[in-house]
């Protein structure tokens, strides 16, 4: 059971939400919050596994709910789906932690879709975001951290990462064991000095440390 915290300042669009994922299967709406306070008293109350969060809320915004999030309860990921649609706020929100980024236009089959991907430990990015993310990157990963260059294969799984693929359909679409692609990530996230894979993926795409 995947158990989700909404966090949207407009109750109709909270509502309606909640409504949607209460049709999912093997989802729990665990609480909704108006504030990035009342979120992060939810998140250290509820420990949700996925924070569906907004980025324009009163008081703090949800960029910054979004950074606290991601330090008071490392297992939990955040999906923004915003109105804000912004290359600085898509950036803003994967640097503070976020694990994907939709827009509030997309329907309900792309939401459902996002909120599986994030829970399976992918990265997504909705229609019209990822285009423009990718457009402002480098298509290539940047040199590591570290002295000491990827491998191949470690290239290969950073470039799927990149993509938001999870360690699950990065070991389908190279061959390989679930096991061996769960430590090929973790080597990656040591060579690249990245804190988790949003770090590691944002680096692949050339955004230097000093960003976020």
């Amino acid at each position: 059971m995947t158990r989700v915290l909404i966090v949207d300042d407009h109750p109709l669009f909270r509502d309606g939400l909640a409504g949607l994922l209460a049709t999912v299967p093997d989802v729990e709406v665990v609480g909704t919050a108006g504030t990035a306070e009342e979120a992060l008293i939810a998140v250290r109350q509820a420990a949700p596994d996925i924070v569906l969060m907004d980025i324009n809320l009163p008081g703090a915004s949800g960029v910054e709910a979004t950074r606290q999030t991601t330090q008071i309860s490392p297992a939990t990921a955040v999906l923004v789906i915003s109105m804000v649609d912004d290359d600085d706020s898509v950036f803003a929100a994967m640097a503070a932690g976020a694990r994907g980024y939709v827009l509030k236009g997309a329907s309900a089959a792309e939401i459902t879709a996002a909120l599986r991907t994030v829970a399976s430990g992918g990265a997504v990015f909705g229609a019209g975001v990822a285009g423009r993310l990718l457009a402002r990157t480098p298509a290539r990963p940047t040199a590591p951290a570290r002295p000491d260059d990827l491998t191949a294969r470690e290239r290969e799984v950073l470039d799927l990462l990149a993509e938001g693929a999870s360690n699950r359909q990065i070991a389908r679409s190279l061959g390989l064991s679930l096991k061996t692609v769960q430590n090929h990530v973790s080597r990656i996230l040591d060579k690249l000095q990245a804190a988790d894979r949003t770090q590691a993926a944002l680096r692949a795409r050339g955004i230097p440390p000093s960003s976020y």
